[in-house]
Protein backbone atom coordinates (compact mmCIF):
# COMPACT_ATOMS: atom_id res chain seq x y z
CA UNK A 1 0.00 0.00 0.00
CA UNK A 2 2.87 2.62 0.90
CA UNK A 3 4.69 1.34 -2.19
CA UNK A 4 1.56 2.22 -4.19
CA UNK A 5 0.87 5.46 -2.48
CA UNK A 6 4.54 6.94 -2.55
CA UNK A 7 4.36 7.70 -6.57
CA UNK A 8 0.83 9.22 -6.29
CA UNK A 9 2.63 11.79 -3.76
CA UNK A 10 5.46 12.15 -5.76
CA UNK A 11 3.41 12.63 -8.89
CA UNK A 12 1.21 15.65 -7.76
CA UNK A 13 2.47 18.68 -7.68
CA UNK A 14 0.96 22.09 -5.12
CA UNK A 15 -1.43 23.15 -7.43
CA UNK A 16 -2.96 19.41 -8.00
CA UNK A 17 -3.63 19.59 -3.71
CA UNK A 18 -5.15 22.71 -4.20
CA UNK A 19 -7.29 22.23 -7.38
CA UNK A 20 -8.07 18.58 -5.42
CA UNK A 21 -8.72 20.23 -2.39
CA UNK A 22 -11.44 23.04 -4.02
CA UNK A 23 -13.16 20.29 -5.47
CA UNK A 24 -14.02 18.66 -2.52
CA UNK A 25 -14.45 22.20 -0.27
CA UNK A 26 -16.80 23.37 -2.82
CA UNK A 27 -18.83 20.35 -3.60
CA UNK A 28 -19.33 20.40 0.83
CA UNK A 29 -19.94 23.70 0.31
CA UNK A 30 -22.79 24.02 -2.07
CA UNK A 31 -24.32 21.24 -0.76
CA UNK A 32 -24.67 22.82 2.70
CA UNK A 33 -25.39 26.15 1.24
CA UNK A 34 -28.16 25.18 -0.69
CA UNK A 35 -29.89 22.67 1.70
CA UNK A 36 -29.98 25.61 4.46
CA UNK A 37 -30.71 28.12 2.06
CA UNK A 38 -34.23 29.13 4.04
CA UNK A 39 -33.99 32.62 5.26
CA UNK A 40 -34.76 35.72 3.28
CA UNK A 41 -32.71 34.49 0.29
CA UNK A 42 -34.07 30.91 -0.03
CA UNK A 43 -32.50 28.47 -2.54
CA UNK A 44 -34.51 26.91 -5.37
CA UNK A 45 -34.48 23.88 -3.48
CA UNK A 46 -35.90 25.40 -0.47
CA UNK A 47 -39.31 27.08 -2.47
CA UNK A 48 -39.55 23.81 -3.47
CA UNK A 49 -39.86 21.97 0.17
CA UNK A 50 -42.95 24.68 0.47
CA UNK A 51 -44.62 23.32 -2.74
CA UNK A 52 -44.17 19.35 -1.71
CA UNK A 53 -46.25 20.11 1.22
CA UNK A 54 -48.84 22.53 0.25
CA UNK A 55 -49.38 19.36 -2.60
CA UNK A 56 -49.78 16.80 0.10
CA UNK A 57 -52.30 19.17 1.81
CA UNK A 58 -54.76 19.98 -1.52
CA UNK A 59 -54.25 15.80 -1.64
CA UNK A 60 -56.20 15.55 1.35
CA UNK A 61 -59.47 17.12 -0.44
CA UNK A 62 -58.90 15.41 -3.95
CA UNK A 63 -60.89 12.47 -4.17
CA UNK A 64 -58.92 11.20 -7.36
CA UNK A 65 -55.29 10.61 -6.29
CA UNK A 66 -54.47 9.14 -9.55
CA UNK A 67 -52.72 12.00 -10.13
CA UNK A 68 -50.57 11.96 -6.84
CA UNK A 69 -49.80 8.98 -7.41
CA UNK A 70 -48.40 9.30 -11.07
CA UNK A 71 -46.21 12.11 -9.74
CA UNK A 72 -44.57 9.99 -7.41
CA UNK A 73 -43.92 7.39 -10.14
CA UNK A 74 -42.24 9.67 -12.31
CA UNK A 75 -40.29 10.85 -9.37
CA UNK A 76 -39.04 7.30 -8.84
CA UNK A 77 -38.53 6.42 -12.49
CA UNK A 78 -36.02 9.56 -12.28
CA UNK A 79 -34.21 8.31 -9.40
CA UNK A 80 -33.99 4.95 -11.12
CA UNK A 81 -32.73 6.66 -14.72
CA UNK A 82 -29.88 8.47 -12.64
CA UNK A 83 -28.66 5.42 -10.87
CA UNK A 84 -28.83 3.43 -13.61
CA UNK A 85 -26.63 6.02 -15.54
CA UNK A 86 -24.20 5.89 -12.22
CA UNK A 87 -23.69 2.52 -12.54
CA UNK A 88 -23.25 2.30 -16.10
CA UNK A 89 -20.48 5.35 -15.63
CA UNK A 90 -19.01 3.01 -12.42
CA UNK A 91 -18.32 0.46 -14.86
CA UNK A 92 -16.34 2.13 -17.23
CA UNK A 93 -14.00 4.29 -15.47
CA UNK A 94 -13.57 0.93 -13.09
CA UNK A 95 -12.71 -0.49 -16.52
CA UNK A 96 -9.95 1.94 -16.74
CA UNK A 97 -7.99 1.76 -13.82
CA UNK A 98 -5.05 -1.01 -14.17
CA UNK A 99 -5.52 -0.11 -17.82
CA UNK A 100 -3.49 2.53 -18.22
CA UNK A 101 -1.89 1.79 -21.73
CA UNK A 102 -5.43 2.45 -22.37
CA UNK A 103 -5.92 5.64 -21.17
CA UNK A 104 -2.86 7.37 -22.74
CA UNK A 105 -4.18 6.18 -26.22
CA UNK A 106 -7.40 7.43 -25.79
CA UNK A 107 -6.30 10.50 -23.81
CA UNK A 108 -3.18 11.47 -25.51
CA UNK A 109 -4.84 13.59 -28.20
CA UNK A 110 -7.09 15.97 -25.77
CA UNK A 111 -3.76 17.45 -23.85
CA UNK A 112 -3.52 14.21 -21.44
CA UNK A 113 -0.10 13.96 -19.27
CA UNK A 114 0.57 10.82 -20.86
CA UNK A 115 4.02 10.48 -19.26
CA UNK A 116 2.35 10.77 -15.67
CA UNK A 117 2.97 8.08 -13.72
CA UNK A 118 0.48 5.16 -13.69
CA UNK A 119 -0.50 5.51 -9.70
CA UNK A 120 -1.18 9.24 -10.56
CA UNK A 121 -3.68 8.60 -13.72
CA UNK A 122 -5.26 5.73 -11.56
CA UNK A 123 -5.45 8.27 -8.87
CA UNK A 124 -7.27 10.62 -10.86
CA UNK A 125 -9.94 8.38 -11.90
CA UNK A 126 -10.55 7.11 -8.90
CA UNK A 127 -11.84 10.88 -8.02
CA UNK A 128 -13.64 10.01 -10.28
CA UNK A 129 -15.48 6.84 -9.35
CA UNK A 130 -15.85 8.38 -6.08
CA UNK A 131 -18.22 11.14 -7.14
CA UNK A 132 -19.92 8.09 -9.07
CA UNK A 133 -20.40 5.50 -5.87
CA UNK A 134 -21.74 8.99 -3.61
CA UNK A 135 -24.07 9.78 -6.22
CA UNK A 136 -24.78 6.34 -7.24
CA UNK A 137 -26.16 5.42 -3.15
CA UNK A 138 -27.67 8.91 -3.38
CA UNK A 139 -30.05 8.26 -6.00
CA UNK A 140 -31.04 4.60 -4.55
CA UNK A 141 -31.87 6.41 -0.96
CA UNK A 142 -34.32 9.27 -2.42
CA UNK A 143 -35.85 6.23 -4.56
CA UNK A 144 -36.46 4.62 -1.42
CA UNK A 145 -37.65 7.48 0.41
CA UNK A 146 -40.14 8.46 -2.65
CA UNK A 147 -41.24 4.50 -2.27
CA UNK A 148 -41.70 5.26 1.49
CA UNK A 149 -43.93 8.75 0.95
CA UNK A 150 -45.93 6.80 -1.96
CA UNK A 151 -47.18 4.21 0.85
CA UNK A 152 -47.75 6.85 3.71
CA UNK A 153 -49.63 9.04 0.84
CA UNK A 154 -51.91 5.95 0.78
CA UNK A 155 -52.47 5.83 3.97
CA UNK A 156 -53.67 9.33 4.09
CA UNK A 157 -57.65 9.21 4.67
CA UNK A 158 -59.84 10.37 2.00
CA UNK A 159 -61.95 12.16 4.25
CA UNK A 160 -60.61 15.73 4.78
CA UNK A 161 -62.65 15.66 8.52
CA UNK A 162 -60.46 12.70 9.81
CA UNK A 163 -57.97 13.77 12.47
CA UNK A 164 -55.11 11.72 10.95
CA UNK A 165 -55.59 13.17 7.50
CA UNK A 166 -53.88 16.46 7.72
CA UNK A 167 -50.56 14.96 10.18
CA UNK A 168 -50.30 11.72 7.62
CA UNK A 169 -50.32 14.24 4.80
CA UNK A 170 -47.40 16.48 6.47
CA UNK A 171 -45.74 13.63 7.07
CA UNK A 172 -45.75 12.40 3.25
CA UNK A 173 -44.71 16.09 2.35
CA UNK A 174 -41.76 15.59 4.88
CA UNK A 175 -40.61 12.41 3.55
CA UNK A 176 -40.93 13.52 -0.13
CA UNK A 177 -38.51 16.80 0.88
CA UNK A 178 -36.14 13.87 1.76
CA UNK A 179 -35.93 12.55 -1.30
CA UNK A 180 -35.54 15.08 -3.24
CA UNK A 181 -32.53 16.48 -0.76
CA UNK A 182 -31.30 13.25 -1.29
CA UNK A 183 -31.81 13.49 -5.33
CA UNK A 184 -30.31 16.69 -5.61
CA UNK A 185 -27.06 15.56 -3.69
CA UNK A 186 -26.90 12.61 -6.35
CA UNK A 187 -27.02 15.46 -9.24
CA UNK A 188 -24.36 17.45 -7.31
CA UNK A 189 -22.22 14.54 -7.50
CA UNK A 190 -22.06 13.98 -10.47
CA UNK A 191 -21.87 17.65 -11.66
CA UNK A 192 -18.89 17.80 -9.08
CA UNK A 193 -17.85 14.38 -10.48
CA UNK A 194 -17.76 15.61 -14.47
CA UNK A 195 -15.53 18.49 -12.99
CA UNK A 196 -12.89 15.63 -11.77
CA UNK A 197 -12.26 14.84 -15.09
CA UNK A 198 -10.68 17.58 -15.78
CA UNK A 199 -8.22 16.83 -13.28
CA UNK A 200 -7.08 14.85 -16.57
CA UNK A 201 -6.13 17.78 -18.38
CA UNK A 202 -4.45 19.05 -15.70
CA UNK A 203 -4.41 21.03 -12.24
CA UNK A 204 -5.60 24.41 -13.93
CA UNK A 205 -8.18 23.27 -15.62
CA UNK A 206 -9.45 21.56 -12.90
CA UNK A 207 -9.35 24.39 -11.06
CA UNK A 208 -11.49 26.11 -13.64
CA UNK A 209 -14.29 23.65 -14.01
CA UNK A 210 -14.68 23.18 -10.29
CA UNK A 211 -15.15 27.17 -9.97
CA UNK A 212 -17.52 27.24 -12.74
CA UNK A 213 -19.65 24.05 -11.97
CA UNK A 214 -20.12 25.66 -8.50
CA UNK A 215 -21.01 29.16 -10.34
CA UNK A 216 -23.37 27.75 -12.55
CA UNK A 217 -25.22 25.58 -9.33
CA UNK A 218 -25.09 28.72 -7.11
CA UNK A 219 -26.55 30.34 -10.32
CA UNK A 220 -29.36 27.84 -10.85
CA UNK A 221 -30.05 28.08 -6.90
CA UNK A 222 -29.94 31.60 -6.20
CA UNK A 223 -30.54 33.62 -9.46
CA UNK A 224 -32.43 31.72 -12.13
CA UNK A 225 -35.36 32.24 -13.98
CA UNK A 226 -37.66 29.17 -12.34
CA UNK A 227 -36.53 30.62 -8.93
CA UNK A 228 -37.97 33.91 -9.42
CA UNK A 229 -41.20 32.12 -11.00
CA UNK A 230 -41.63 30.56 -7.98
CA UNK A 231 -40.87 33.37 -5.72
CA UNK A 232 -43.92 35.29 -8.02
CA UNK A 233 -47.01 36.27 -5.70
Amino acid sequence: MMDHTIPVLAGLGWLDSVGLGLLIALWLATGIVIDRATGTRPSTHALMTRYRLIWMQRMVTRENRMFDASMIGTMRQGTTFFASACMIGLGGTLALIGQTDLMRSLFGDLGVDTAAPRAVLEAKVLVMVLFLAIAFMRFVWSHRLFGYCAVVMAAVPNDPDDPDAYPLAEKAGKLSNQASRAFNSGLRAIYFGLAALAWLLGPIPLILVTLAVAAMLYRREFSSRSRAALLEP
